[in-house]
């Protein structure tokens, strides 16, 4: 059943982590010029109003992307967050913190004219808002209405000499952490220089746990992750942290996003923190 929309969500702590480690991979790819075929296999809608209804309803970004917003001025343009916050600010009316922007955007932005990027989304709701989010690579971008994490195996191997690929489901149903644990040993398989971020979230049931052991067992090479505490997990509270897992990191991009990321947590919550691995090696 398709129920999940992110715009309950839009902006929130775990937006943040994932939307920023996901601009510094970005960056740090383009320091090479040889094409790059994005992928996002779980795109939504693209763009989000904070006043919609919907963001409304559960106000999460009060906790996420508002507290950086309103200290912004106090962080240099320079930094990794300053950067990010000056980037943001390009998509707001005024002064206010009014839109936020999802992965497509994020990974749209950046495009240059060798580059490529395709977009999957399966709901139906969502996929139409996709469809009228414009981009100004427009010919580089494809919006697929389709399953991501079947369409981007069957995508592998790219045409372009480089792949970045952003997975990031709801994890609504208890299968997807198996189904991308699956879809990352394929796409590590076919394409062995591959980049992937994988965003997954910390919940009391630590489902997470299964998927990182079933990428260790399975041997799959290069993975380093983070996570993201805002605070400590209790039964039926939902999310208490966000994780993100990154196969193929650019280098030193280990070293830089826990410096980042360290400098984020007490940003978002008191007593909020921050840890890094590596947890599989090279092959």
């Amino acid at each position: 059943m398709l129920a999940y929309q992110h715009a309950y969500h839009a902006g929130n702590f775990a937006d943040v982590h994932k939307h920023l480690g996901l601009r510094r991979l970005v960056q740090a790819m383009m320091g090479k010029s040889s094409a790059i075929s994005f992928v996002d296999t779980h795109a939504g809608r693209g763009l989000y109003p904070l006043a919609a209804a919907e963001t409304q309803k559960l106000g999460e970004y009060h906790q996420g992307v508002e507290r950086l917003w309103q200290r912004r001025r106090g962080l240099s343009a320079d930094s990794p967050i300053g950067e990010w916050l000056a980037a943001l600010a390009t998509l707001q009316a005024g002064a206010e913190l009014s839109r936020y922007p999802g992965s497509p955007w994020w990974l749209g932005s950046a495009l240059r004219p060798q580059d490529r990027l395709t977009l999957f989304e399966l709901h139906p709701a969502e996929h139409r808002h996709l469809v009228d989010q414009a981009f100004s690579a427009e010919s580089a971008v494809q919006r697929r209405h389709a399953d991501g994490l079947k369409g981007l195996s069957k995508l592998v191997p790219v045409s372009t000499p480089r792949l970045c690929v952003l997975i990031d489901p709801s994890y609504e149903r208890k299968a997807e952490y198996e189904e991308v644990a699956e879809t990352l040993r394929q796409v590590s398989r076919k394409v062995r220089h591959a980049v992937v971020l994988v965003w997954y979230p910390l919940l009391p049931a630590d489902r997470h746990r299964r998927m990182l052991e079933t990428l260790r067992a399975a041997g799959v090479p290069k993975l380093w992750r983070s996570e993201l505490q805002i605070r400590e997990p209790i039964a039926d509270r939902g999310m208490y942290g966000s994780g993100l897992l990154v196969m193929n990191p650019p280098w030193q991009l280990d070293r830089e996003l826990d410096q980042v990321f360290s400098a984020l947590a007490p940003m978002l919550a008191e007593g909020a923190t921050h840890r890094s691995e590596w947890w599989t090696g090279e092959a």
